[in-house]
């Protein structure tokens, strides 16, 4: 039951991927947008003083809040479309449809039970409008919810088909009949239950704002430990897309969590103070300014016939935990050979939102140098407060290098450059797994074949997760390629790190994750097609 939950939980992880990751490029477009329309900028670049560039501003900031205001529908497609097993276009599509009849559904019933309050005064009663339909505000779980529901039903009977005159209602047109009335049942069973649950996250947002610096030093150091085990971002979701990371009106209209007020703020130049709730989205400076420490530590450590390849690992990984954000590469790189480093970046991270809190910051940084510039500069000092952020930052860097430092040199870690020998760095072809599955590969080289032709690094990952016949699936998140495996102990993990350039590789069950950073839907696409498999995304 426990594995079971965990490879649950694991797949709902990997599905809040697809909508998240577009909810950052709303952001983006929603700063660029307010380039065009910021008064200082204006200000000192005389070109922008027109209409044309200010209405394009206008027009884009505007329109991308429009996403922020309509999160349930983007969950509930996407969480059905990670979840799927197969024809994952059609589960998104039924999801949708899905999600119209259950807002239409509990709209009738509040109505015929007359339990629908007026319109013009929906703010703190617990109702609002979706799609121009009023319902309970469920926010984003409504799409949670109905994400989940609709991808169980399509795996279970998106392969019925019939004969005859039936024909037409086999596949997703079955899924879509069995998932009506479940869904007409749900949106009258919420219409109950849902007023008891959203008291509960009220309760909840509120004690944990009442937990002040504490609360943010455990939502910080929560939300890097749970890497390992890939879900971590069931621990930022909900604050910074629903009530949990708090609510405001902005512009006369009602935001849940503190990406959306941010970007919706961003949107507002009338509002002089950004929301305190903001913190909950500051997770940048151990991205842009602590693991580079860290890593600076880990260079200067290195033994000196090590440093050349300890500066050629570490100095991408850099790049792009700096200007993009991702920090698993360096994460991963010192997670299992010395754990206490981890816990101490985890700590670490916490204590900077903390420290952030403490002198009133409200700049973010949640994605690198580059939503840093876009998301802060164009709001200005008085909003954001964003030197102190950089000051905070190189504090910041410079604990994590002496921290990382000492306990490098007193534990003796094997951190990248400090390994006894290098490992040998070899990728295997195409020609070379092939011969290994019949048996003909001897000390890697292939009997009575001269021709040693690599065919790219996919065939060594294949041959390291234990050959075609062991892999049954092959999906990606945002940096880990993820796969399910008959047989766990027939994994190299020490081909995968040294041979493929994995930073990591875990193993939990039947489900192994490697680690290959931004390149990942690179690698699966290059497995895919080594092995002839459509991809399953």
């Amino acid at each position: 039951m426990k594995d079971k939950l965990m490879n649950g939980m694991q797949r709902f992880a990997k599905a809040m991927f697809i909508p998240v990751l577009i909810l950052p490029i709303a952001g983006i477009l929603i700063a660029i947008g307010n380039l065009f329309t910021n008064a200082q900028l204006i200000e000192t670049v005389p070109f922008l003083n027109n209409p044309i560039t200010m209405g394009f501003g206008t027009i884009l900031s505007g329109s991308l809040v429009s996403i922020l205001t309509n999160l349930g529908l983007i969950f509930c497609v996407g969480i059905a479309m990670g979840l799927a097993d197969k024809k994952k276009a059609e589960a998104g599509f039924t999801s949708l449809l899905g999600y119209l009849v259950f807002i239409h559904a509990m709209n009738n019933f509040l109505s015929l039970n007359e339990l629908l309050v007026d319109p013009a005064a929906l703010q703190g009663t617990g109702q609002t409008m979706v799609l121009g339909v009023q319902v309970l505000d469920m926010g984003v779980f409504l799409g949670i919810i109905l994400g989940v529901i609709t991808a169980f039903v399509h795996n279970k009977y998106a392969d019925i088909e019939f004969d005859n005159a039936f024909q037409i209602y086999g596949g997703s047109r079955f899924v879509f009949i069995i998932l009506i009335p479940i869904v007409v049942l749900a949106a009258i069973l919420m219409s109950f239950v849902w007023p008891i649950v959203q008291s509960g996250i009220d309760s909840t947002g509120v004690f944990i704002n009442q937990a002040g610096n504490f609360g943010l030093f455990l939502y910080g150091t929560l939300e890097r430990l749970l890497i390992p085990t890939g879900l971590h971002h069931l621990v930022y979701t909900p604050f910074l897309y629903t009530s949990l990371g708090g609510v405001a009106e902005v512009g006369g209209e009602l935001f849940e969590g503190a990406r959306n007020i941010y970007f919706a703020e961003m949107a507002e130049p009338s509002i002089s103070v950004l929301s305190e709730s903001v913190i909950w989205d500051a997770r940048g400076i151990s991205k842009m300014f602590g693991l580079i420490g860290a890593c600076l530590a880990m260079y200067h450590t290195a033994k000196p016939e090590h440093k050349a390849k300890a500066k050629a690992i570490l100095i991408p990984a850099i790049f792009t935990s700096f200007i993009a954000g991702v920090t698993e590469p360096i994460e991963f790189s010192f997670m299992f050979i010395a754990p206490l480093l981890f816990v101490v970046h985890s700590v670490l991270s916490g204590l900077s939102m903390v420290t952030l809190n403490l002198l009133g910051v409200r700049a973010i940084g949640p994605n690198g140098f580059i939503d840093f510039l876009l998301y802060n500069i164009p709001l200005g000092i008085e909003r954001t407060r964003w030197p102190l952020y950089i000051l905070v930052g190189l504090i910041y860097f410079g604990l994590y290098y002496v921290i990382f430092r000492f306990l490098i040199t007193k534990f003796n870690y094997r951190t990248i450059g400090r390994e006894d020998s290098s490992s040998e760095t070899r990728l295997y072809s195409k020609k070379d797994y092939k011969a290994k599955k019949a048996g003909t590969l001897v000390d890697g080289v292939i009997e009575n074949e001269t021709d040693k032709a690599q065919d790219g690094m996919a065939g060594t990952i294949v041959q390291a997760l234990g050959g075609d016949d062991n892999i049954k699936t092959i999906t990606n998140c945002y940096t880990r390629l993820r796969l399910t495996v008959d047989d766990p102990q027939v994994v190299d993990e020490a081909v995968l790190r040294d041979q493929t350039g994995a930073s990591g590789v875990i193993i939990k069950d039947k489900n192994v994750q490697v680690v290959y950073g931004l390149q990942v839907n690179k690698v699966r696409r290059s497995v895919e097609e080594f092995l002839g498999r459509p991809s399953e995304d």
